[in-house]
């Protein structure tokens, strides 16, 4: 007998359709899919105990967080959030380089084609920095002192937004 069955059973399908959509009942039965979120610690700076706190709190608030570590490029950053296929990218940077990493990060995004992800910032940026890293395509800077449910609710806002 073998697989007989199975292949003369595959044959009377052949050629029909079957449907495969899903209904609105079936969706708002369907957990909601968690918000994906990458968190990464680009240049040279070696501190990430901030990035952890983040990413825990993320993880608490219900999202699926993937921590890259640290000194990540911009290109090892962009790559991880398509591989990783993300809706948020957070960066952590306390050594005074945003203003090169972010920009050239948001061009490798664009170039992937990933205009969607919020990328959002969190350290040490001075306030005349801001500007410049918003017109670049930052989301959101978030400095030191700034609690995490404010940033997990700027990320659920922001994604309900979005979806």
């Amino acid at each position: 007998m073998g697989c007989a069955g199975l292949f003369s059973k595959a044959e009377e399908t052949k050629g029909t359709t079957e449907n495969t959509e899903i209904t609105e009942e079936e969706k708002r039965r369907m957990p909601p899919k968690k918000i994906r979120v990458l968190i990464a610690k680009p240049g040279l700076d070696g501190h990430d105990r901030g990035a952890k706190v983040i990413a825990r709190a993320l993880r608490d608030a219900g999202m699926e967080v993937i921590y890259t570590g640290l000194r990540q490029t911009p290109e090892m950053i962009a790559s991880a959030a398509v591989q990783e296929d993300v809706d948020v990218i957070g960066l952590s940077i306390l050594s005074g380089a945003h203003n090169t990493l972010c920009p050239q990060l948001m061009a490798l995004l664009r170039k992937k084609g990933m205009d969607d992800v919020t990328v959002l910032v969190g350290g040490i940026i001075p306030e005349a920095d801001i500007p410049s890293l918003k017109k670049a395509g930052i989301a959101e800077i978030f400095l030191p002192g700034t609690s995490t449910l404010d940033i997990v609710s700027f990320i659920q806002k922001r994604h309900a937004q979005q979806v």
